[in-house]
């Protein structure tokens, strides 16, 4: 819910009566959004406000709840409502309303504060801190096997020399007499009878007699502060850790915010990573693939031998189940090994031999069996 609903008119936006039915809104809105649509006025920034203002209207009249809670307010406002708005004459009949009593009245749609610009966030209770975010770089290793860290994190925290409550140790706080501890004072404008933070202890609720020596009562402090992480098993490059109540302090007794840690992780000179599957290309020789062979590969932890069988083609791949990724949550990921056939730059006289002695056996074969 927003202002708007207050001071505009969105069925006469659409031009459909309150009562068209969801078909009427829709047409209208095509008809209307065609027309008005700025690809066909191009540089007519009239066109583009009213494409805007249609959008806005359509958007809640097409949404059955929206719908319900827009009628709900216009029946409060009565006829006219809408252009009384502000002050103006003819707004709610000329009496003055209480946005509480809106509020009561809209029952279950809630949230009526927020309509006028003042919801409950304005009052002076507790409120919850601000995350904080920071980046971090760690190892390929480290973020297979997880690890233990230390993160410098330099922002507002909890002041260490009042707790957060804002006063000098020993002092008092007391309840702001004019407030009676709310935080917010009422105020009449016109029709309505808004609230607003208190001037004396300005939202807060509370007066400090004597402000803390190190916050000046604001029950927070800037520092660097060491926060300790445990990255766990498996985290991928991107990835995002929460550290719950490790944020910003929160305001009048609220609890904290959190430490959101963005992880950045290197490449490794050995492995791929896909998922939680590792991949790994091995060179072999030419009679390796031909006559087959037991190769060593190189895992997170150890080494595994794989068994290539003769008449091996170069880019097989070989699966290793169970050696790639372990996460602390989840299934373990595979090893995926392919061998690549490498062809040397140069031979010696006795390699260039025998391998012209098989060219030519080769070609005999080839031959054979063309006959």
């Amino acid at each position: 819910m927003n202002r708007d609903w207050i001071e505009k008119d969105f069925y006469k936006t659409l031009d459909v009566s309150d009562e068209a039915s969801t078909e009427e809104i829709k047409k209208s809105y095509r008809k209307l959004a065609q027309k008005h649509h700025p690809d066909a006025n191009a540089g007519d920034a009239k066109a583009e406000e009213k494409f805007k203002e249609i959008s806005e209207a359509y958007a809640t009249l097409s949404n059955a709840e929206q719908r319900k809670e827009y009628d709900q307010i216009r029946r409060v406002a009565g006829p006219g409502g809408f252009q009384g708005f502000g002050g103006q004459p003819g707004g709610f009949g000329g009496q003055q309303v209480r946005v509480e009593d809106i509020q009561d009245l809209l029952g279950g749609f809630g949230g009526a504060g927020d309509l006028f610009g003042f919801g409950s966030g304005s009052r002076g209770g507790p409120s919850r801190g601000s995350d904080l975010q920071t980046d971090l770089t760690i190892s390929f290793d480290d973020a297979a096997h997880g690890t233990t860290t230390t993160i410098k994190v330099r922002g507002a925290t909890t002041c260490s020399r009042c707790g957060g409550v804002g006063a000098e140790p020993g002092t008092s706080v007391t309840t702001c007499p004019t407030c009676g501890g709310r935080g917010v004072v009422a105020q009449n404008q016109g029709f309505f009878s808004f609230s607003q933070p208190c001037s004396q202890c300005r939202g807060a609720g509370q007066l400090i007699e004597t402000p803390c020596s190190t916050c000046r009562g604001s029950g927070s402090e800037n520092k660097t502060r060491e926060v300790k992480l445990k990255i766990p098993a498996g985290v991928s490059d991107g990835s995002t850790l929460r550290l719950r109540g490790k944020g910003g302090p929160g305001a009048n007794g609220g609890p904290s915010g959190d430490l959101l840690v963005r992880l950045r992780v290197t490449t490794s000179r050995t492995f791929g990573r896909k998922g939680n599957d590792l991949t790994l290309t091995i060179p072999i020789t030419y009679t390796e693939a031909t006559l087959g062979t037991k190769i060593d590969v190189p895992t997170l932890n150890g080494g595994v031998k794989v068994k290539v069988p003769a008449g091996t083609p170069s880019g097989k791949t070989f699966r290793v189940r169970g050696k790639g990724i372990a996460p602390e949550r989840g299934r373990s990921g595979d090893l995926l090994v392919t061998v690549q056939v490498a062809v040397p730059n140069k031979v010696s006289r006795a390699e260039k031999k025998l391998l012209e002695e098989l060219a030519a056996l080769e070609s005999d074969e080839i031959r054979d069996h063309l006959r």
